[in-house]
C-alpha cells in the first residue's frame, strides 16, 4: 500500500435533482477523489478552504484516515458551487460559482508529501497541476482531470502538463473537444498522442472506456434503481480507479483494468444519495460485493 497525494478542490455544494435539494453540503473534487480513495490506501490531501469551512466536514475526512496536513484554512469563505440536474443526470446545469480562497489557491507541498509515490492532479487550473509536478519527486504513476473550461481557456498550459503525466481522466465531451474529433474512439487515441500513456474516458452511466497503447477496454456501469445525485461520481471514480493502483503499488494492464472497475463501483455508490451521504455509511464488503456483481454482470462465457 503505497501513498497517493491528491490537488484539487474542497467546496460546499448546493444541488438541486428531480429527486430532491442538498444546501451547503461538503463538495470539491479533491474531497470526493480522497474519501473514495481512502478505501484502498493511505490518501494526502493538498486544498484550501475559508475560515468558514465547518469543523466537522475536516473531522469527517480525518476519520477516514486521510491526512489533513496539507488542508490549508485561509482568511476568506470557502469555494461554493450551485449546480442543478434535470432527468438527464449527465450533464450539470451551474447557476453559480464562488470561487473564494480557491481563486488564490497556490499549492505548496511540504517536504514529506513531495515523495508520494502516486500523484492525482484533481480539476484545477493546468498551469497549478503543473508547478505541482514540477515539485514533486518523480512519483510512480502521475494522473490528471481537467475539464471544458481548461480546454478551451488555457488549452496551451493543458497540452504542457498533459506531455508529463501517465493518465488522463476526462469526461465523453471532454475528450472530443480536447482531440477536435467527434468519434470517442478516434478522439481517446488522438488525446494518447499527447503525452500520456492511458487515457480513461468517464461517460457517465454509459461506463467508461479505457484506450492505451496496443489497448483497448470497456466497463458498463453498475445499473442502478435509484440515482439521487451525480455530482462527485467522476472524481469518486477516480479516487477508485487510483486508490486501487496504489494499493497494488504495480501499474500493469490486468491493474489498471481492474482499478477501472474499481472506479466505477465507487461512483456507483456515490450517486445513491447527496453529497458524502452514502460514502459514510459505505463497507468495504459492499464494494467487494458490488465488484463481484460487475464481474457476473460482464461475463458471457459462463
Amino acid at each position: 500500500m503505497a501513498d497517493l497525494l491528491v490537488v484539487g478542490s474542497v467546496a460546499l455544494d448546493s444541488v438541486s435533482t428531480p429527486f430532491g435539494k442538498a444546501r451547503e453540503v461538503l463538495g470539491g473534487s479533491a474531497t470526493y477523489f480522497s474519501y473514495a480513495a481512502s478505501f484502498f490506501t493511505n490518501v494526502r490531501l493538498v486544498a484550501t478552504v475559508g475560515e468558514d469551512f465547518p469543523a466537522e466536514h475536516i473531522a469527517l475526512l480525518k476519520d477516514r484516515g486521510i491526512d489533513t496536513t496539507g488542508l490549508q484554512v485561509s482568511r476568506g469563505r470557502t469555494f461554493r458551487w450551485v449546480g442543478e440536474y434535470g432527468y438527464d443526470l449527465n450533464e450539470a446545469k451551474t447557476l453559480d460559482t464562488q470561487l473564494n480562497v480557491f481563486a488564490d489557491f497556490k499549492p505548496m507541498l511540504p517536504g514529506a508529501l513531495k515523495k508520494s509515490p502516486f500523484l492525482f492532479l484533481a480539476n484545477i487550473a493546468p498551469e497549478l497541476q503543473l508547478d505541482v509536478l514540477r515539485q514533486m519527486d518523480r512519483p510512480l504513476l502521475a494522473a490528471l482531470d481537467t475539464m471544458n473550461f481548461w480546454i478551451q481557456g488555457k488549452r496551451e498550459a493543458l497540452l504542457r502538463v498533459l506531455s508529463e503525466v501517465d493518465v488522463l481522466l476526462i469526461n465523453e465531451s471532454e475528450a472530443r473537444q480536447l482531440a477536435r474529433e467527434p468519434n470517442l474512439i478516434k478522439a481517446a487515441r488522438a488525446v494518447l498522442k499527447l503525452g500520456p500513456r492511458t487515457v480513461v474516458v468517464k461517460r457517465g452511466e454509459y461506463g467508461a472506456v479505457m484506450v492505451s497503447n496496443g489497448h483497448f477496454f470497456f466497463v458498463p456501469a453498475y445499473p442502478l434503481e435509484s440515482v439521487f445525485d451525480p455530482t462527485g461520481a467522476g472524481d469518486t471514480f477516480a479516487g477508485g480507479f487510483m486508490g486501487y493502483i496504489a494499493a497494488q503499488g504495480v501499474v500493469d494492464q490486468p491493474t489498471v483494468r481492474r482499478a477501472i472497475v474499481y472506479g466505477s463501483v465507487m461512483a456507483s455508490f456515490t450517486v445513491e444519495d447527496f453529497s458524502l451521504n452514502r460514502l459514510k455509511t459505505l463497507q468495504p464488503d459492499e464494494v467487494e460485493r458490488r465488484y463481484a456483481a460487475f464481474q457476473d454482470l460482464v461475463r458471457f462465457d459462463i
